[in-house]
């Protein structure tokens, strides 16, 4: 267990648990959140093989705390941006699968946040919103990038213009999560999810988690090529020939 002002963060047989702990604010990144987030990912034990992510309270988080909103020049506002994408990268990136479970509020930042982790799983009373219009602002922790992947920049665009909000069924629909489940219980079963994603070999998880995104991005020829470098990597690990040689015999 490691203290944090802001998060919960805890390990149990190498799988890792953070929980963002303003429920009062339903949740929401002030600059303190963001660099324990930072914090934590930079640090994450070898020992780690899945991390869950979660929400204390009702909602998983309802974005940028609009309440700190600074006054900041053109350049801190970009530097500020980039310190965003920076942590939501170490996460994406880690080279650990990251499991979301998400209730309520998944809003503005809290939806960049979301679409960093590789599986998202929502409760019944997940709802989806990008209410930068509103407030007269644009998204800046990669939602142009990660969120516009998911559903199109056309999409986005609308969600962005209207503050339209959409339900954990339409999440489901657009592809913001993977698993739907009653009220409150998103959070056990994505430790139910992690304890299968945990029996992976690590380099198999590494190579799914690192090397998709990134293909996703690449020519077609260039993709193919990457994926034959991840394929000769995984495929050559000692833990991953063993595995592989007691599958094949497994009835003799």
């Amino acid at each position: 267990m490691t203290d944090y002002c802001l998060l919960q963060f805890s390990i149990e047989a190498g799988v890792a648990h953070i929980q963002l702990n303003r429920p009062e604010k339903k949740n929401a990144i002030n600059e303190l959140l963001i660099h324990e987030i930072e914090d934590v990912f930079t640090r994450l034990s070898k020992d780690v093989s899945v991390v869950v992510m979660s929400g204390n309270g009702n909602d998983f988080c309802s974005g940028l705390d609009l309440a700190e909103h600074k006054s900041r020049s053109p350049f801190e506002t970009a530097n500020h941006s980039r310190l965003w994408h920076r942590v939501f990268s170490l996460i994406e990136n880690s080279g650990v699968p990251v499991i979301a479970a998400l209730q309520g509020a998944v809003i503005g930042g809290g939806l960049e946040l979301a679409t960093c982790a590789h599986i998202r799983i929502a409760d019944e009373t997940t709802y989806f919103c990008l209410p930068e219009g509103r407030h007269g602002i644009f998204v800046g922790g990669g939602a142009s990038v990660r969120v516009a992947r998911i559903i199109g920049a056309g999409r986005m665009a609308e969600m962005m213009l209207t503050g339209r909000v959409y339900n954990a069924a339409d999440g489901e629909r657009l592809g913001f999560v993977h698993y739907i489940v009653p009220k409150s219980e998103s959070l056990s079963k994505a430790f139910e999810v992690a304890a299968i994603v945990s029996k992976n070999a690590k380099i198999s998880n590494w190579a799914m988690v690192t090397g998709l995104s990134r293909i996703e991005s690449m020519s077609r020829d260039d993709g193919y090529y990457t994926e034959s470098l991840i394929t000769a990597l995984t495929q050559s690990d000692v833990e991953v020939t063993e595995r592989i040689g007691s599958f094949i015999n497994r009835k003799k």
